[in-house]
């Protein structure tokens, strides 16, 4: 196997952690997620081990209905800090850590979205990053005058618009433009100044937008979507891709299709960073890190687990719980689901089993072992074509903060796989991107 330099690493930080009881452990405060010191300890130790960027996930409104009965009031998952103030107040108590928080194109608008993240690259001197998601949940429908919430195909086809739309806008000036010559009493230079004047299907923006041109040029890109249509907008657009593989040979396929997509767009391999997420549960020996995640295991109630399941697979409750997985049934997140029942048909697992192994990483990838053990199975996936690094889900905050810092951590570095210090001041190129120029500018003015 050969190294191909230092992994990227992410933490994501939503919640009380990933594990669907977090709120339970006896050392997780079960208000945290409402309180900015809470995540702002959790980000400055990220920052310390010299992680990329901070991450958080985000819908408008509580995606659950109560399904089984019961089991609504036993989710965590329904009051917490919106994301961009979030992100705002942590950009000035940061200095080198990523800040990349999730907006919708379903239910905002392109020039808030463009001033909002604009904003936060300013604050914070160039680490802000968009992670672009559509809505999918009929809850978030109910939240913004609608009785349905939009089909998926139009989801997308407002998704790729919208985008265009906001990176144009965060080409309304060029880095320059903005001369400030206080004895000739110009401002900024009009030749410098583009008016988008969109006009398409779902939007009609005119522009210009009223930020300068931002410290890494716009902020960062972050898509997630699996589908079709995501995989297009992650090739035309993305600069990081939260990937969902559970299994090496996916994650492989994932990545080569993706990157292969690329090249139409007038782009390099190494323009699009792919980081898969990835539950870790460690300990000094195998035998102490499967206690801690059986510990964690044990605290989730039935009812919580079929909810988990619930968005993903339909109504399991008339089911046995330990008999086989059935075939999903009109899944709201077709990426996840398919992930899940190929999950559930390769390993053999019943109803409970299944969703044991989601509540253990809210759907996504979970290892269990020594941090050696961890750091093995990393290696095996940045080396052989099916990650660029990883989207670390903490089962809970703060303990899976520290026990990265504390375990993962060093076990990378001794093997020469993560950076010692950052690299630069802005998030782009901690992340080893190349500058991205204004699309208005000449050869010859644009900034390296």
């Amino acid at each position: 196997m050969t190294k191909r330099g230092h992994m990227k690493l992410g933490l994501s930080m939503r919640y009380l952690g990933y594990h669907m009881a977090a709120w339970r452990h006896p050392d997780v405060p079960s208000d945290g997620a409402i309180h900015f010191d809470y995540f702002l300890a959790s980000a400055q130790k990220a920052e310390a081990a010299k992680l990329d960027m901070i991450f958080f996930a985000d819908g408008i409104g509580v995606r659950a209905d109560d399904n089984p009965p019961g089991s609504l009031c036993r989710d965590m998952k329904n009051a917490e800090l919106e994301p961009l103030t979030l992100l705002a107040a942590i950009g000035a108590r940061t200095k080198h850590v990523g800040l990349v928080a999730t907006a919708s194109t379903t239910y905002n608008e392109p020039f808030h979205v463009a001033r909002k993240y604009a904003s936060i690259d300013h604050i914070s001197g160039g680490r802000a990053g968009w992670n672009i998601v559509t809505s999918w949940s009929q809850q978030e429908a109910w939240n913004f005058s609608r009785d349905e919430h939009m089909g998926y195909d139009d989801r997308y086809e407002r998704a790729q618009e919208f985008v265009d739309v906001v990176t144009g806008l965060w080409d309304s000036w060029e880095d320059d433009a903005f001369v400030r010559d206080k004895e000739s009493g110009i401002f900024y230079d009009p030749a410098k100044l583009h008016v988008l004047n969109h006009r398409g299907k779902h939007f009609r923006v005119r522009g210009p937008l009223n930020s300068a041109r931002t410290p890494q040029g716009r902020p960062l890109l972050v898509q997630a979507g699996a589908a079709e249509q995501g995989r297009e907008i992650a090739a035309k657009h993305a600069d990081v891709v939260y990937s969902s593989s559970i299994d090496l040979e996916a994650a492989q396929k994932y990545y080569a299709d993706v990157k292969g997509r690329l090249g139409k767009y007038g782009r390099q391999r190494d323009d699009l960073k792919i980081m898969p997420g990835l539950t870790i549960y460690t300990g000094a020996t195998e035998a102490e890190a499967r206690a801690n995640f059986e510990r964690m295991q044990e605290l989730i109630h039935p009812l919580t687990g079929l909810a988990i399941l619930y968005n993903h697979m339909g109504d399991l409750s008339g089911h046995d719980l330990d008999g086989p997985v059935p075939e999903p049934n009109d899944p709201r997140v077709r990426s996840i689901s398919a992930n899940l029942y190929e999950l559930a048909r390769r390993d053999k697992l019943t109803i409970r089993q299944l969703y044991l192994r989601v509540a253990a990483g809210n759907a996504g990838r979970t290892i269990i072992g020594t941090p050696e053990q961890v750091v093995d199975d990393m290696q095996l996936w940045f080396e052989n074509g099916a990650a660029d690094g990883f989207n670390i889900c903490p089962g809970t905050l703060p303990q899976g903060i520290d026990e990265l810092s504390e375990w993962i951590v060093p076990e990378l570095r001794r093997r020469g796989l993560f950076r010692e210090a950052y690299e630069g001041t802005t998030l782009r190129q901690n992340l080893g991107l190349k500058p991205l120029p204004n699309r208005h500018a000449q050869p010859s003015d644009q900034v390296a």
